[in-house]
């Protein structure tokens, strides 16, 4: 994985149109915070959402958490979008219904352009990419590829399930949420998501269960739409304290096994070599980035 990346488990949408909603984001605990010019806001109220941003983006940066603002698609609407949330100083942009990596150097392209007019320095703004499409998904590797401003990647089910003319199942879904775990890790970005669908705001145990069920496949983070869901993301997609010491504790019997001139060691039930341990030593790894940047 790069170095560079964030220590992202929880982004929270919020309608960049909603006043309430902004107001409140920063006491929700989430590592990032979108505000959503998309999905979330009607037609007619895009350019009103557009021009809130200059206020909202310091207001849900309060509590700490990055800010991301999600952008529409049309390049009609995109091109403003892009403008506005780079002049509001946005950390991060959320690149949706991506082509290729062509659509992304584009999009990135003007991002610059609009650093520049914004007298910010060049590759401040950081972006993650969505693929929603079918057409796109043979291409996620390629789009994961396409600029070092790209940070994390997601496969949009909603949207993906309807270009596919497919309900937004979990068997749906199960391939391509996969291969978008496998492109952003082979690009070393982060996985963005989870398998399955948004689980009842009612069963918030079933949520867990399937968060927890996508971190082990690879996923790092994942975006909500409800405040309740951020605590859990947090939880399951951070390490675990019990997670944490049980990877100390193997590393450390591995180093002294590797001491002994041993490359294999039993440790507490489970033999134990360097692949074990790798996966081990990125836990603390990211323990650590975590507790950084809380």
């Amino acid at each position: 994985m790069r170095p560079d990346l964030p220590a992202w488990r929880s982004l929270l949408y919020v309608p960049a149109s909603q006043p309430r909603f902004i107001e409140k984001a920063h006491t929700r605990g989430a590592d990032a915070i979108i505000l959503d010019l998309e999905d979330a806001v009607a037609p007619g109220e895009k350019a009103t959402a557009r021009a809130a941003l200059a206020a909202a983006v310091p207001m849900v940066r309060q509590g700490g958490a990055d800010v991301c603002v999600r952008v529409n698609r049309p390049l009609r609407l995109a091109v403003p979008d892009i403008e506005a949330a780079v002049a509001a100083g946005a950390d991060v942009l959320v690149l949706t219904k991506l082509l290729g990596p062509d659509h992304v150097r584009l999009l990135a392209e003007h991002v610059g352009e609009a650093e520049a007019a914004a007298g910010l320095p060049p590759g401040r703004t950081r972006l993650i990419g969505l693929v929603e499409t079918a057409e796109s998904l043979a291409r996620m590797e390629a789009i994961a590829r396409a600029d070092p401003r790209l940070v994390a990647l997601g496969v949009g089910g909603e949207d993906l399930a309807t270009d596919l003319g497919a309900e937004a199942t979990p068997d749906a879904l199960d391939l391509p949420k996969r291969m978008g775990v496998i492109a952003a890790r082979a690009a070393g970005i982060l996985p963005l998501g989870f398998i399955g669908t948004v689980a009842g705001l009612s069963d918030l145990e079933g949520y867990r269960a399937t968060l927890r069920r996508s971190r082990a496949i690879g996923f790092a983070c994942a975006s909500c739409v409800h405040p309740s869901q951020v605590p859990i993301l947090n939880e399951e997609y951070g390490p675990r304290p019990e997670e944490v010491a049980r990877a100390r504790r193997m590393v450390a019997a591995f180093e002294e096994a590797l001491a002994r001139g041993t490359g294999a060691v039993s440790f507490e039930g489970q033999m134990i070599d360097e692949p074990v341990v790798a996966r081990a030593r990125r836990l603390l790894a990211r323990a650590a980035q975590v507790a950084g940047a809380g």
